[in-house]
């Protein structure tokens, strides 16, 4: 990462000529500006730079669409401060001349925009800051690689797309091999970028591969997701390739994103693991059945889009069940690790899911399980899928109520927010609904 020191220098020899401001938007993309260095330098350093206030308030398509209280028509549609979190700073090693810096979404006030995704999370942990801890986290991400361009892709309508590789390399060396020019840039690419990969791996789907990041503090990690996304579809549009973190991009596995997640307390000392008997805490405990408790009226952070349900099969390594279980991967909530390492794992999240709010959602139903004192239930032993636990939503529509419907989501985000992130559900829904879809013709042209 960069010093604003350091940015000048580089601006000022010219080895910088480009800063991209940039924020995540509802949908988990990077959003923002290409500003030219020397204006960056004498205009936007000092006060920052602005945005319509639509970009917060758009679907998938970028269509206005009605429904947000924070922009209409009728009240012009105006403008958001990009704040510049001069933390942020980074080079981009595969974009010439390039830097980036995050920033945070504020009102033409100066006052935080609530609903920003970077907002959501940003309180949940100075939530935990209050309380005396600080809370780690990292993600697994999966995505799957094609040999075709993008724009092949789209003008082939997403079919008969050529896989990376033609079978399962689930940990197959030579299966990696395939395609390590890609995952070798990426990797190489991040970690110039302020990021820590720690190593990649074949998955099951065909052409599925994973990238691990080094844990983080929970910001951090959300904010070097979305530039590894970002930086990885670059990457590969660069080498005439196209990777898809959607996930569910075909009948085969989908594409997940596990999210580990912990707390230590302010210096560093281990909270969720008592040294002396060798156990788990109660605190730990209480974080835990937190998770559970609201995992289902929390699924629209964790699944935010239709093909988002499609993943949650029997069988797939995606979960189903509300339930924990201790190094069991057949469980929504995961635990591994002893002592230093004592972590849990999130496996409902895929590799659609906007980092911020699916790590915010962990954050605000462990502290909730803290506050409150809840009791964590049994370990599920065996198969969570076969066992008649509670199940997760099956589809958006049912994920859209709950948390709509949700006491505890309003009490932990606000009423703001839940409004906010309902219609985004509700525009989806609409859109998803007079949509014409491959099966039907398929199904229907001749048939019916």
């Amino acid at each position: 990462m960069l010093s604003i020191d350091r940015l000048r220098e580089l601006i000022a020899e010219g080895s910088i000529d480009t800063v991209v401001l940039a924020f995540t938007d509802m949908q988990g993309r990077l959003q923002g500006k290409y500003i030219h260095g020397e204006f960056f330098v004498q205009d936007v350093l000092s006060h920052g730079a602005e945005g319509c206030n639509y970009l917060l308030a758009v679907d998938t398509e970028m269509n206005t669409v009605d429904g947000y209280a924070m922009t209409s028509w009728e009240s012009g549609y105006g403008d958001m401060v990009f704040d510049l979190d001069l933390e942020t700073i980074r080079r981009l090693p595969h974009v010439p001349g390039t830097a980036m810096i995050q920033c945070d979404l504020k009102l033409v006030d100066g006052s935080p925009l609530q609903v920003s995704p970077r907002t959501i999370l940003k309180q949940q942990a100075d939530r935990a800051a209050r309380l005396g801890w600080q809370a780690l986290s990292g993600t697994e991400l999966e995505f799957v690689v094609y040999n075709n361009s993008y724009e092949e892709a789209w003008t082939a309508r997403y079919l008969d797309l050529v896989p990376a590789n033609q079978y399962n390399v689930d940990y197959s060396i030579l299966g990696s091999a395939r395609v390590e020019p890609l995952l070798r840039e990426i990797r190489n690419a991040t970690y110039a970028a302020g990021l820590t990969p720690e190593s990649a791996k074949g998955e099951c789907n065909l052409g599925q591969h994973e990238i691990a990041f080094k844990y983080d503090d929970v910001l951090s990690t959300a904010d070097n997701h979305s530039v590894y996304k970002t930086i990885a579809k670059e990457i590969a549009a660069q080498q005439h390739k196209a990777i898809t973190f959607m996930a569910k991009p075909n009948e085969r596995e989908g594409n997940s994103c596990h999210i580990h997640l912990s707390l230590r307390g302010a210096d560093g000392e281990l909270v969720f693991w008592d040294e002396q008997t060798g156990q788990r805490t109660a605190l730990y405990d209480h974080f835990i059945a937190g998770i559970l408790t609201t995992m289902r009226e929390f699924t629209l952070f964790y699944a935010p889009n239709i093909n988002s349900y499609k993943r949650f099969q029997k069988g797939s390594f995606a979960p189903t069940a509300v339930a924990w279980g201790i190094d069991n991967r057949t469980c929504s909530i995961r635990l591994v690790g002893q002592g230093q390492s004592a972590r849990l794992e999130n496996r409902l999240p895929g590799g659609d899911a906007n980092p911020y709010l699916a790590i915010a959602a962990m954050l605000a139903g462990g502290l909730y399980g803290i506050e409150h004192e809840l009791e964590l239930e049994p370990m599920m032993l065996g198969n969570a899928y076969a066992s008649g636990a509670p199940t997760v939503p099956g589809t958006l529509q049912e994920a859209r109520d709950l948390f709509a419907a949700s006491a505890i989501a309003r009490e932990v985000f606000g009423d703001d927010v839940v409004a906010h992130y309902t219609n985004y559900a509700d525009v989806e829904l609409a859109a998803f609904n007079a949509a014409i879809t491959d099966w039907e013709l398929r199904r229907g042209f001749e048939r019916h």
